[in-house]
């Protein structure tokens, strides 16, 4: 499953993490919701494989540590997102499709 790409419509920002909003639901450490918003990250999906870390030309993306998450205990975190040039690399080498970005959503907070 990946993220849902109608997620501002269909979740609500409940916290702010490293100063880009956090869409829920939150139940940790199971449930960490989509992180980001021009960037946006679906933890619950995320894998870790770091291939956006590895490919994005801007550095968006920094590892966080998620203690207990089923799916996996580091997560590829968006806290640079205001620095995306909306290339797509991430988006197109995500291989379980966990990564949003529109540029349309660019500098909303």
């Amino acid at each position: 499953m990946a993220i849902d790409p109608q997620f501002e419509e269909n979740r609500e920002v409940v916290e702010q993490h490293d100063g880009h909003d956090v869409w829920g639901p939150v139940d940790e450490p199971e449930t960490l919701g989509i992180h980001g918003t021009h960037v946006a990250v679906d933890f619950d999906i995320c894998l870790a494989d770091g291939a956006c870390l590895e490919d994005c030309p801007v550095d968006v993306f920094e590892w966080v540590d998620t203690p207990g998450h089923p799916e996996s205990e580091l997560k590829a975190d968006p806290v640079h997102e205001g620095q995306c040039i909306d290339c797509m690399l991430c988006v197109d080498v995500c291989p379980v499709d966990a990564i949003d970005v529109d540029p349309g959503r660019a500098g909303r907070k």
